[in-house]
């Protein structure tokens, strides 16, 4: 018999809390969601909510964490195979660009992604936030070989996201092209 808390039951509820949380998250951010909304997309009660959760804050920083895990998950599970002495920096850098464009082509991670930067101010997600920040450094490094292309990496990443929120693919207008040109 499994322990208390680990049926797969529970799994299923927790994996529904963290969607559910994302979604949520991502519509309005930290500050216009309620633990009351989340609990009811995912189909749980709010006290059922509290019990894994201590408050919002720790929720929202646990969201920020397996966003995280999904993230490295994805740009580890695209990586260009080496053969030997490795992908070329060009290479690399456009498999980690593909990948996390596939990734964030889900506008909710995306806008919960820009939310999260924009609650780092609260100490547990800013915290979150930060190792975030710290385990995509480390797996793009580990990607693209040296700190000048986990910063170009950044910096094309930074755009990428402005391209997708904005939808500039759709818009057919010399502004938007320059920005949408890799």
């Amino acid at each position: 018999m499994p322990a208390a808390g680990t049926s797969t039951k529970s799994d299923e509820r927790r994996r529904a809390i963290m969607a559910a949380a994302v979604d949520c998250f991502a519509q309005k951010g930290f500050y216009g969601t309620t633990t009351h909304e989340i609990a009811e997309w995912a189909g749980v009660s709010q006290p059922y909510l509290y019990r894994l959760y201590p408050n919002k804050e720790a929720l929202f920083a646990a969201v920020v964490d397996h966003v995280s895990v999904v993230m490295t998950d994805t740009l580890v599970a695209h990586a260009p195979a080496s053969g030997g002495a490795g992908p070329e920096p060009e290479e690399a850098l456009g498999a980690a660009r593909d990948a996390y464009a596939a990734l964030v082509a889900d506008r909710s991670i995306l806008r919960f992604l820009m939310h999260a930067n924009c609650a780092a101010g609260e100490p547990l997600v800013g915290q979150a936030v930060r190792r975030c920040y710290a385990k995509q450094v480390a797996t793009v490094r580990q990607l693209l070989g040296d700190d000048d292309a986990v910063r170009h990496w950044f910096g094309a990443g930074m755009l990428d996201n402005v391209v997708a929120v904005l939808g500039l693919a759709d818009i057919d207008e010399p502004w938007a092209h320059v920005l949408i040109a890799r």
